[in-house]
């Protein structure tokens, strides 16, 4: 109670007038984040043009909190080639590097991918049940 006391009692004693001017400037502050995150997605072309990096397995490439700027390419996949994806299931981007890719006949591209620092592909428990590509 006393801390919520401790922030009410500067809003009772500020006028109506400057209590209205901190809410816009709020908002204007929250308008332009807002604004600046979508011009990046339209500029990049990602519905994430950021991202961080939240763990290990990319080391010694990326370290744990580093910032990604991510932008959508047409050209096609390479082996070695840094990639972000999404699981099913997962909210989480996962940065890892393609490992193998697979063309299939009809021109789907399947691919392998593994963390830099990690033993093993990402096939052992970072895909989906039963997902063994990309």
């Amino acid at each position: 109670m006393e801390y919520f006391d401790s922030i009410v009692q500067p809003l009772k004693r500020m006028h109506m007038r400057q209590f209205i001017t901190q809410v816009l400037n709020f908002c204007m502050i929250a308008a332009s984040a807002l604004m600046i995150w979508k011009s990046l997605m339209v500029f990049t072309g990602s519905e994430s043009p950021i991202v961080v990096v939240l763990s290990g397995s990319m080391e010694p490439a990326f370290k744990r909190g580093d910032l990604l700027f991510l932008h959508q390419s047409d050209r096609e996949f390479r082996v070695g080639e840094i990639v972000v994806f999404k699981i099913e299931g997962k909210d989480i981007p996962i940065v890892h590097r393609i490992l193998e890719i697979h063309e299939k006949p009809n021109g789907e591209v399947d691919m392998l991918t593994k963390g830099d620092a990690n033993a093993a592909h990402d096939s052992f428990g970072i895909y989906a049940p039963n997902q063994q590509w990309l």
